[in-house]
């Protein structure tokens, strides 16, 4: 079953940002004191647990510290399908992220842009785009 987790040093400030960003759901998990571990439900092609099927998520807050902003990719990179690539990627700016690659298209493939959310994490979005547009 595939899994995604996101690390964060603020869970409240991601869990808004993800939320807004998305539409997800993200809802305490119980796995005992220590561990701050959230599950990530909802936006259309999250499922609340692997026996739903598709892909399942999770958010926890990190363990270590984060590589400072600006530097490279330290781990996976997340791009989700959204419906209007530009529309949330000025979203995510205006709601705590950061640049990390403007919006541009990619014949064949889509619109996408990425951006870091504010926790280290680098999240990127991809929405189709008709023949000849831009």
């Amino acid at each position: 079953m595939p899994h995604f987790e996101i690390y964060v040093d603020d869970v409240p400030r991601a869990k808004a940002f993800y939320e807004g960003l998305f539409g997800w759901t993200i809802t305490p998990a119980p796995m005992g004191e220590d561990i701050e571990y959230q599950i990530i439900t909802g936006g259309g092609f999250v499922a609340p647990d692997a026996a739903q099927g598709g892909l399942t998520g999770g958010m926890m807050r990190r363990m270590g510290a984060a590589s400072p902003a600006g530097s490279p990719v330290r781990g996976g990179t997340m791009t989700f399908d959204v419906a209007d690539c530009d529309e949330r990627y000025a979203w995510a700016l205006a709601n705590g992220g950061s640049e990390a690659l403007p919006p541009e298209t990619m014949p064949g493939v889509g619109r996408f842009a990425y951006v870091e959310d504010g926790e280290g994490n680098i999240v990127g979005f991809l929405s189709q785009v008709e023949e000849g547009a831009q």
